[in-house]
């Protein structure tokens, strides 16, 4: 018997027999004369205990759902990422590393240390290939707001909660019917004229190479985008219980990189070619005419004139393959989802209610062709495709020739002939809650929950070469002066077909027939939680403080998670035989569990006292035990001062933890890119010591040439799980105050300022901080050589980490530690004009909400030097961490049905990382700050009907461009708005 498909069986079969038990116990037969009376209480994200009009001692941030629909995001990615305590994670324009998902990542402490949930409940990973929850799985027209808890929460949601908590609260209770469609497309003018104008670069390699480099209509209009919502609820039982039920429907088409002026090329460094002031147009030298070399003594290209074949030098300024146009900036997208809210109260002490959630989602992930990646060292002397000129140049003798002898040559051949490689993501997500709750006594309630979900992908990788058929192709030999693959002469093959990127037009259908290779992998990960929560107000007991009149509440309860994961992978991933991999995608099963034992309690110590309107001290406490990881104890304790009704101090501290998940734990060691700006250090401008490179493994003749930097700035690096590791710890701190002045009606504001420290973080060292500790340069210069660190780079032959066999050293291990300090900024204000002689034009409502980072540290290890990234963008900085963000919103309701929405979004200035000193200025080493606008209307047309429009990125501000291998398309699209103004239409109507 297979325990584990049994369990999960039992699991779900339960969870579905409670919501058949609750649709009947819903129908109108059982529905009783006498209505039930619901008390609604208000639950704050960052506690299980309800309180009317609590005020937490840790800052909560909400986004309302109306915010959601007046923005007219099509993704709830979009809004949420705009929150500056928020950075970019996996979103619809990561094409290259997509995992078809899109996250959220708190505090730029990474997305597996936020905890996304639904009503306070978990969601389940993100996919069997990233442990992070996914917002497509949210559907946004059921949305009632979302709250983003700042701070350790591990004590009340258990592991993983270290930068905070991001809570999706539904609307519930729902009675009619709501209809909602939307349809926007980006639309942009291409006259980019930007610090290193990439236009006149584009233009001049246009005329040489047309097929490769164009500049695009001066308007275009792509990326459109359809979506469609339909909800339904009634209340049944004569109001003792509802069901709500929703269907959602999202499409949207791609933008590709060549309808964009600043990324229809590849950019790179300016050479003489462009001068220093304009961006040159790089690419890879795996180019569309090949690149033939020994990385030493030779480099080639095809001469596409000659039909008999011969090679020309290689020049990368002339030479490198553009990849940019083919590349997706936006992945296309077709989702729906549907599910079932429903709850019914049998009597005081009993309501059963449930969650069913479904959702099914398409994407394509499409990047340049693949090819030979210079996956093959050698080739024989004796192929009959080579031209005499040819073998000669590779340095082929005639008695090499005669003898058939091998020698040394790399080919990197772009497969332009058979189009671009295309990732096509499909992933299921069920997500099924059932549970029974109600009150025991006036004092104690209950709370009992299942939860079971289930998230599986296929992932089918189109377009890839065979790195063993090609190294078949490759070795060719004349059987009566036809050209014939030896393993065709020696019967290991007899499929194979010769391979020819020795002559102008001598790749034909056949060859990349035989080369191709399909690529599939399948898995699912699945999350069962059982929780059991009992919570009470003591002061029926006499539990109060002498100078409160409320008393103590608390909650306690235990809770049981199990996450299961497996991903199966064909043949081609398991032997990393496609040439474009890097390395082999093995398969992997692994499971986790942890028993967590929890409580909590809300103490009011005083009210309704001269200086002290209110004091409340609150405190959370939870064991934890896993069975891969040690025990774990979490706590946390806050405390709130309000002197008086108008101002109210607040400090909080929380100690949390991070167990490693089952990804941690058990995910395949792969080989995946990672960009790195500045090129290798032993490469042209070499910054090691040619002993350093040289023992390394660089050959002496290679140091200091551009043969070890990779043409596209991306590198390999091999990254995986860890059986080994430990538990991460986090201290965070909050210290803040809330104004809401009896003075200035309808204003308030919130500072807060917090302070987070993990220390064992589980992560990776970096890939550059690798290479940088190795050679004692950067971050680590004076530090000297560090032996363990230079262990870990493997390079090729020729001494490149970019090649099939050259990758640095990335897994998954237990490093130094973290560090963000920060004050979050919450302002509103409402106004209405009345009070300001404006009689009969409606009122103004203002929100700031604003985040001023002080410090975001990474220690890669104990005892390193921390690596500051506020202000800086790349390398070990990621994508940007400007000192300030904010996100100022201000709506005018007038008096004509109609509200007006005008939003700023502002990001601050970033430098690039490592680019201080002398002889290290580049045109991208800056970033300027940006301003966005954002302008909306609604119109109640008529009573149960509202019409939207809305234009974002008004002035169609075109985003900042860096060569340094990170984001997409040039730029980073998670970040800045990178593919022009959004214009949307969208109506909504009540029945």
């Amino acid at each position: 018997m297979n325990i584990q498909n049994t369990r999960e069986r039992l699991l779900a079969s339960t969870m579905i027999g409670g919501a058949a038990l609750l649709a009947l116990a819903a129908t109108p037969a059982m529905a009783q004369d006498q209505e039930a009376t619901r008390v609604e209480e208000v639950v704050i994200t960052g506690t299980r205990i309800a309180q009317a009009n609590l005020v937490t001692t840790s800052p909560v941030t909400q986004v309302t759902g109306e915010e959601i629909t007046n923005a007219g995001v099509s993704r709830v990615e979009d809004l949420v990422n705009q929150l500056p305590q928020i950075f970019a994670g996996q979103t619809s324009t990561t094409v290259n590393g997509s995992s078809g998902t899109a996250t959220v990542d708190l505090r730029g402490l990474g997305p597996a240390r936020t905890v996304v949930l639904v009503d306070g409940r978990r969601m389940p990973y993100g996919s069997p290939a990233i442990a992070a929850a996914d917002l497509n799985q949210i559907p946004a027209a059921m949305v009632e707001r979302v709250e983003v808890y700042t701070g350790g929460a591990s004590a009340v949601y258990g592991a993983d909660a270290v930068a905070g908590v991001v809570n999706f609260i539904m609307r519930k209770n729902f009675e009619g019917v709501r209809v909602d469609a939307q349809y926007g497309f980006y639309q942009h003018n291409n006259d980019y004229d930007g610090v290193g104008n990439v236009r006149a670069e584009i233009a001049r390699r246009g005329t040489s190479n047309p097929a490769e480099f164009r500049l695009p209509e001066d308007n275009v209009r792509d990326g459109e985008t359809t979506q469609f919502s339909l909800v339904v609820g009634t209340d049944v039982g004569g109001g003792r219980g509802n069901i709500t039920s929703y269907f959602t429907y999202r499409e949207n088409n791609p933008v590709f990189q060549a309808d964009r002026d600043y990324s229809a090329c590849a950019i790179g460094a300016p050479n003489a070619a462009t001068g220093p002031n304009t961006y040159s147009c790089g690419g890879s030298a795996t180019s569309a005419g090949g690149y033939f070399t020994d990385f030493d003594t030779f480099g080639f290209t095809l001469n596409p004139n000659n039909p008999a074949g011969e090679f020309i030098p290689y020049d990368p300024n002339v030479h490198a393959y553009n990849y940019a146009p083919i590349n997706y900036y936006m992945r296309p997208e077709t989702r729906y989802s549907f599910g079932v809210f429903a709850n019914y109260e049998l009597n005081r002490a009993a309501e059963v209610y449930t969650q069913l959630m479904f959702t099914d989602s398409s994407t394509l992930a499409q990047i340049a062709p693949s090819g030979s990646f210079f996956n093959n060292e050698t080739i024989n002397c004796g192929n009959p495709l080579l031209s005499a000129q040819q073998s000669a140049a590779i340095g082929c003798t005639p008695a090499d020739i005669a003898a058939d002898n091998d020698t040394l040559l790399y080919i990197g051949r772009r497969n332009v002939e058979g189009g671009p490689r295309v990732q096509d993501y499909n992933l299921n997500s069920y997500r099924l809650v059932g549970g029974l709750r109600g009150d025991i006594t006036d004092a104690w309630s209950y709370d009992l929950t299942a939860q079971y979900a289930r998230v599986q992908y296929t992932d089918r990788y189109i377009g890839d070469f065979s790195s063993q058929r090609l190294g078949r192709a490759l070795d060719v030999v004349s059987v009566g002066g036809v050209p014939t693959c030896r393993s065709v002469v020696d019967g290991t093959d007899p499929n194979c077909v010769p391979y020819n990127p020795f002559r102008p037009g001598g790749i034909t259908a056949e060859q990349i027939e035989y080369l191709s290779l399909p690529l599939i992998a399948t898995g699912y990960v699945t999350n069962q939680v059982l929780t059991a929560a009992m919570t009470g107000d003591l002061s029926a007991y006499g539990v109060q403080s002498p100078w409160a009149s409320s008393g103590m509440q608390v909650a306690f309860g235990t809770e049981y998670r199990r996450d299961f994961l497996t991903v199966n992978t064909d043949s081609g991933y398991q032997s990393g035989d496609g040439t474009g991999q890097g390395g082999a995608f093995i398969g992997i099963t692994g499971a986790t569990t942890a028993r967590d034992y929890f409580a909590e309690l809300i103490l009011p110590i005083a009210e309704g006292l001269p200086f002290a309107d209110s004091i409340t001290l609150d405190a959370a406490y939870r064991h934890s035990q896993y069975n891969l990881a040690e025990d774990t104890d979490t706590y946390q304790v806050g405390l709130g001062w309000a002197p008086t009704r108008d101002i109210r101090f607040r400090a909080s501290y929380a100690r949390a933890v991070r167990a490693p998940n089952v990804f941690n734990y058990f995910n395949a060691q792969n080989v995946v890119l990672f960009g790195r700006g500045g090129g290798d250090p032993c490469g042209a401008a070499a910054t090691a010591t040619l002993a350093q490179c040289v023992a390394t493994g660089v050959p002496a003749s290679n140091y200091g040439t551009a043969n070890i930097d990779s043409p596209a700035n991306q590198y390999n690096n091999l990254t995986g799980g860890n059986p080994d590791l430990n538990a991460e710890e986090a201290d965070t701190y909050t210290y803040g105050l809330v104004f809401t002045p009896s003075f200035l009606p309808g204003f308030n504001l919130s500072i807060d300022y917090f302070d987070i420290e993990i220390s064992g973080a589980i992560g990776t060292f970096g890939a550059n901080n690798t290479i940088d500790a190795c050679y004692g340069i950067g971050a680590f210069a004076g530090a000297g050589s560090d032996a363990a660190a230079c262990a870990r780079l493997n390079r090729a032959p020729g001494g490149q980490l970019w090649t099939n066999n050259g990758f640095v050293e990335n897994l998954t291990i237990n490093t130094g530690g973290e560090r963000t300090t920060g004050i979050d900024v919450v302002a509103n204000y409402n106004m209405n004009l009345d009070d300001y002689g404006l009689a009969g034009m409606g009122g103004l409502s203002f929100n700031l909400t604003g985040t001023w980072l002080e410090s975001l540290e990474n220690t890669p290890f104990d005892g390193a030097p921390a690596l500051e990234c506020v202000g800086y963008y790349e390398n070990n900085c990621g994508f940007g961490s400007p000192e300030w963000r904010h996100r100022f919103t201000t709506s005018w309701a007038t008096p004509w049905d109609v509200n007006l929405l005008l939003t700023w979004r502002y990001h601050g200035e970033v430098e690039h990382f490592g680019l201080t000193g002398a002889g290290l200025d580049r045109l991208d080493r800056y970033f300027d700050a940006y301003n966005w606008f954002d302008i909306g209307a609604t119109w109640q047309a008529f009573d149960n009907t509202r019409v939207r429009v809305g234009i974002n990125n008004v002035f169609d501000k075109d985003p900042p461009l860096s060569y340094s291998g990170g984001g997409n398309g040039n730029t980073y699209p998670g970040v800045y708005d990178s593919m022009g103004r959004y214009i949307f239409f969208g109506i909504t109507a009540d029945f």
